[in-house]
């Protein structure tokens, strides 16, 4: 759509083909609902933030960035709210808003919306260097199989993430069909799968405020000095896991998803990352000594959410109905290691089914950066999640597609 839009806004006749039966159907559940559609941070902190090839991002950003996008939605009529970390929302809280926005932009510039059309295949005629000519097969249930005609033809169908929502991964079989090497592909913003079951019993429990590391072996991959967790039936998520994904994907499927994890990734999870240990001794201490004749599971009921407490005494190795007056220094000596480290170790990453954004795509090494074209078909051009370039939760993603696609629909536009 935001390919489209600018394409159309720079002069050129533009047309929508789109196998949903409405627009921007996986706008409706990013940012649960709400659409988290950038955030509101500088060109140099957009790129701090893309985890896969930032330096491929510097002239997209460059063109069109998180300002613009905001400048954009509230032109056209739509109030934005920002929240916590930058993350920039429409202020209704409804992610159709944004939806709505955009078409009525594209119906406003005069854009053919094609609904319940499929791309089947692109054809590439052979032509000189200088002309741009590509046509494309498509199938309608009621109007059957056409051919389109065009001086250009922008890819920006998503990647694997949600099939439901459409992305089925047909750019990646376009791409393919036309020359094009894909990476290989996999989930990335999702939960872990951890090897201790224990996670079960308190699924639904968030914890905020925590420290979390992320090694593969002995190396850390991802570090958050504050963040928040939550535990799943399954193991762990919520957005500290969901970023530290990011990094994960390419060490634990380096050949792309499904393929059996590679890297043996523990999680570390400090409860109390503001205080170190003789801090927390100290604190420990107090909270026996107020309450000496309660029975150890009370008197430290302080320090942990209610359902954590078996948890961590279970693997601190403690009695909950021991008296506070009777724990000794060792044992304190382990909780609090407990505490500070409390490790899983994840099995494995969630799939496509609840994966925000898809890692891997289009190798940047065959698209002009500047330009998002193909280098390898002229009037080819490739938009949004089908490149290999992706970033991490808090509008960022999205931040991409918006602006890659306003580069590839601009210098679409000149193919005419």
């Amino acid at each position: 759509m935001f390919a489209a839009l600018a394409a159309a806004r720079a002069g050129a006749s533009v047309m929508i083909l789109e196998h949903n039966e409405k627009l921007g159907k996986k706008i409706y559940i990013t940012g649960k609902g709400r659409c988290n559609l950038t955030n509101a941070t500088d060109r140099q902190g957009l790129i701090d933030h893309v985890v896969r090839n930032p330096k491929f991002m510097f002239g997209a950003f460059s063109r069109w960035d998180a300002d613009d996008t905001v400048s954009l939605f509230e032109e056209a009529g739509l109030p934005l709210v920002t929240e916590r970390g930058n993350r920039v929302f429409p202020a209704s809280g409804h992610a159709s808003d944004v939806t709505r926005t955009l078409e009525r932009l594209l119906r406003a510039e005069g854009v053919q919306i094609r609904l319940r059309t499929k791309a089947v295949e692109i054809r590439t005629a052979d032509s000189d260097s200088r002309q741009c000519f590509v046509s494309v097969l498509a199938e309608n249930s009621s109007s059957g199989t056409e051919i389109i005609e065009a001086d250009a033809c922008i890819i920006a169908t998503g990647g694997l993430s949600y099939s439901t929502t459409g992305s089925t991964g047909d750019g990646y079989v376009f791409a393919r069909g036309t020359g094009h090497t894909v990476t290989p592909t996999s989930p990335s913003l999702v939960s872990a799968v951890t090897t201790e079951k224990w996670p079960a019993e308190l699924a639904g429990l968030s914890l905020r405020n925590v420290g979390v590391r992320f090694r593969a072996g002995k190396k850390e991959v991802y570090h958050l000095p504050v963040g928040e967790l939550l535990f799943t039936h399954t193991g762990v998520s919520g957005p500290a896991v969901l970023s530290a994904s990011a990094y994960l994907t390419g060490l634990m499927y380096p050949e792309g998803y499904p393929e059996k994890a590679e890297a043996d990734v523990t999680i570390h999870i400090d409860l109390k990352p503001a205080m170190t240990g003789e801090e927390l001794d100290a604190r420990i201490l107090r909270e026996l000594s107020a309450n000496s004749r309660k029975e150890l599971a009370h008197a430290l009921r302080s320090l942990f959410p209610k359902a954590l407490i078996p948890v961590v005494f279970d693997l601190a190795g403690l009695e909950p109905k021991k008296r506070a007056d009777q724990m000794t220094q060792a044992e304190r000596k382990a909780l609090i290691a407990t505490m500070k480290d409390l490790t899983l170790h994840a099995a494995s990453l969630g799939g496509y089914n609840e994966a925000v954004i898809t890692r891997g795509g289009v190798s940047i090494r065959q698209i002009n950066p500047s330009t998002m074209e193909s280098r390898l078909v002229k009037g080819l051009y490739f938009a949004g999640e089908v490149i290999d370039t992706d970033a991490l939760t808090g509008g960022f993603n999205l931040q991409i597609a918006w602006s890659t696609g306003y580069v590839a629909g601009t210098s679409a536009a000149a193919c005419g």
